[in-house]
């Protein structure tokens, strides 16, 4: 794919928009954050003990729950088309949250603090519902296939959709007499290829975590280089979590996966496949051992959350609908952004100049030509990601792009320069062009990589002569200051109040609604099956029909 920064299809098209009197549709769209913390003692042990109660049921509550492990906090905002919204939401919830921590802390960053062993990160528990039972299964298998460790890596997610008003004048201006929400999941996957073509530029930017507490990789053998005795780093790394050290799908030989982005049905028969391909390996480590379930089954995948990648396709999925149902059936809803560090440096784990440039990047890769990704560029987009989590900030390093190289800050720099238009619309009528500061940082920051944010840390790192965890403790109680001594809004306050009350109301119905045996319901669940596409819609024509 050529890259040379504004590109003819771009071009043409905010050309088109705008004779269309259609160009303010590319505002208004819809984020979201989730971001995730471990909790940790004072003395920065990860906890042990179980998510608080007050902050409601995590297996139903829409804006606290846990991730991989019961000391993994996650927070989700609710999607809103007002820029400072998940933001302002996000600190509302760190505050109810400190209120119910007690002497513990949330890490300040991506990568965990001391970890003695496997055993010491609990696994998140969800109640006696078969639900519940289902998504603890799952996570157990997960500790088994790549190590518990693997999975108390927090990161921050950004999710995205564009206006249904734009879908509607964007399908008219591309000529498009398809359905609608094919268009609009074939454009999404314009997006979603486009983005981890560029996506590189994410850890280079916004990179949090370039050293690693020893205790992380265990003992085991690493190219890492030794920091102090407690730590290891990249001298010019800038995300160890994106790097080959962080959870991937292809730790053992045989069991790796690829999911392909070239059109809804090919992503969806691709996750199909490995969700449904047993696995020797894992068949070998045994699904029900000793009458306790170990994995939910000995796939290549057991779910498709199973499968890491930097972008993900999403759809709500109803009640215990597999995802890749609820994509066939209705489309792709947003997209998700997944290979962004937790910023040490800011209370939420992201700043605001964050959100404008990666909205401004998402439409940029939205507009832009994006071709099908052949096996050759599939492995430089592989290549290249690696490269910016481990060497991003060498001087000179040099990326690979359409069969040939180009230096990593040349490349940069003509994304920037191609997001300027957007983010002139993007901005039009706001106060202080936040889109554009935004990118004149960035663009700073690709000038000068000692601005990075990787490159701040291991500057303070060296300055203070901390360690790791020394640096990362520092800045998680410095965050926690932070938040007991702001003020609160109380409505906020009482709206998360309410929803952990009727969380616990929630998870007690489900609890009470099943009639059926573990061993049943996660035969049901594993046995759904939708044949086609054709299939899919006629489902949603007797739904539509009833």
């Amino acid at each position: 794919m050529d890259c040379p920064g504004l590109d003819n299809t771009l071009t043409q098209r905010l050309q088109r928009l705008s004779q269309a009197h259609q160009i303010e549709r590319l505002r208004g769209g819809l984020i979201g954050l989730e971001k995730e913390g471990l909790r940790v003692s004072p003395h920065g042990c990860i906890s042990q003990r179980p998510h608080p109660g007050a902050l409601g049921s995590p297996l139903t509550n829409r804006y606290i729950t846990t991730d991989y492990s019961e000391a993994l906090t996650e927070i989700i905002t609710p999607p809103s088309a007002d820029r400072e919204e998940p933001l302002r939401f996000l600190f509302e919830a760190h505050h109810f949250l400190y209120q119910h921590l007690g002497d513990e802390i949330l890490w300040s960053t991506s990568m965990p603090c001391v970890v003695e062993d496997d055993e010491m990160i609990p696994i998140a528990g969800y109640g006696s519902s078969n639900a519940g039972m289902m998504k603890t299964v799952y996570r157990r298998g997960l500790g088994h296939r790549y190590g518990r460790v693997m999975q108390v890596i927090a990161g921050m997610h950004f999710n995205y959709s564009l206006p249904q008003a734009f879908w509607h004048a964007y399908q008219i201006l591309e000529e498009d007499e398809g359905s609608t929400q094919a268009f609009i999941s074939e454009s999404y996957f314009a997006m979603l290829r486009n983005l981890q073509r560029v996506g590189w530029l994410i850890p280079y930017l916004f990179g949090a975590s370039p050293a690693v507490c020893k205790s992380f990789l265990g003992g085991r053998p690493t190219s890492l280089q030794r920091f102090d005795e407690y730590t290891y780093y990249s001298p010019h790394a800038t995300s160890l979590r994106m790097g080959d050290i962080g959870y991937q799908n292809s730790k053992e030989q045989g069991t790796g996966i690829k999911a392909c982005y070239d059109c809804l049905t090919a992503y969806i028969e691709s996750l199909s496949c490995a969700i449904e391909t047993p696995c020797p390996i894992y068949q070998a480590m045994g699904v029900k051992v000793d009458g306790r379930y170990e994995q939910l089954n000995a796939n290549i995948l057991q779910i498709e959350n199973e499968y890491y990648s930097t972008v993900r396709p999403k759809q709500i999925p109803e009640m215990m609908e597999k995802p890749v149902h609820a994509l066939l059936r209705r489309g792709v809803r947003y997209v998700e952004l997944r290979s962004m560090d937790v910023n040490a440096f800011h209370p939420l784990g992201i700043a605001e100049e964050q959100v404008y440039f990666v909205e401004a990047l998402m439409l940029l890769c939205l507009l832009q030509e994006s071709p099908a990704i052949n096996v050759a560029e599939q492995k430089a987009i592989d290549w290249n990601e690696l490269a910016a989590a481990h060497q991003g900030r060498e001087p000179g390093l040099e990326l690979q792009r359409n069969g040939g190289s180009i230096v990593l800050r040349d490349w940069g720099l003509e994304i920037c320069d191609a997001m300027q238009p957007i983010c002139e619309i993007l901005e039009a009528g706001m106060l202080g062009e936040p889109y554009s500061k935004s990118l004149v940082l960035q663009r700073q920051r690709l000038q000068d990589a000692d601005l990075t944010p990787s490159a701040r840390m291991l500057a303070e790192m060296r300055d203070k002569e901390e360690s790791f965890f020394q640096f990362a403790q520092r800045m998680s109680k410095q965050h926690q200051h932070y938040f007991n001594q702001q003020a609160h809004s109380g409505q906020d306050q009482e709206l998360l109040v309410q929803e952990a009350e009727d969380s616990w109301r929630r998870q007690r119905e489900i609890e009470v609604s099943d009639t059926i045996g573990f061993d049943e319901f996660l035969a049901n669940y594993l046995s759904q099956q939708i044949d086609s596409i054709s299939q899919a819609e006629e489902e949603k024509r007797s739904i539509s029909a009833g």
